[in-house]
């Protein structure tokens, strides 16, 4: 008895997200069609000129304009970006340095210094026994 395997798929929304895009500036077939694992392999480890593009000039999702701003995707929305954003408008923006961007760039500094303070506690915890 002789097992198939079957092909995993995904639908171009997950590829586009794993691969760090903005699905509608993608070319159509990708849109269209469904992407299997080992396309998305592909697609990740010689990218077409079209993914280096997009990856390079945008537009960008939403994940992607918050990382490159160093900034939370919250962070975007209460700044009033809502919209996908192209490299040249996330540079001008950090350019600009509006007074929201700042706020939210302190903002994500105190979250992740919390966030080390208690990744650090619980560390602590588990190698020190029980000590309460």
């Amino acid at each position: 008895m002789t097992s198939q395997q079957t092909t995993q798929t995904m639908k171009p929304a997950t590829a586009a997200k794993k691969l760090g895009v903005y699905l509608p500036a993608t070319p159509a077939d990708f849109q269209e069609g469904v992407v299997s694992r080992g396309e998305l392999n592909a697609l990740q480890s010689d990218p077409p000129e079209w993914l280096r593009d997009l990856r390079r000039d945008g537009p960008h999702p939403r994940p992607v304009v918050a990382a490159k701003l160093g900034v939370s995707i919250a962070g975007l929305a209460r700044g009033g970006v809502t919209d996908p954003l192209t490299t040249e408008q996330i540079d001008a923006l950090k350019e600009e340095f509006p007074s929201w961007l700042r706020r939210e760039r302190a903002t994500q500094a105190e979250v992740r210094k919390e966030a080390a303070r208690v990744k650090e506690k619980n560390a602590e915890r588990e190698t020190g026994g029980s000590g309460s």
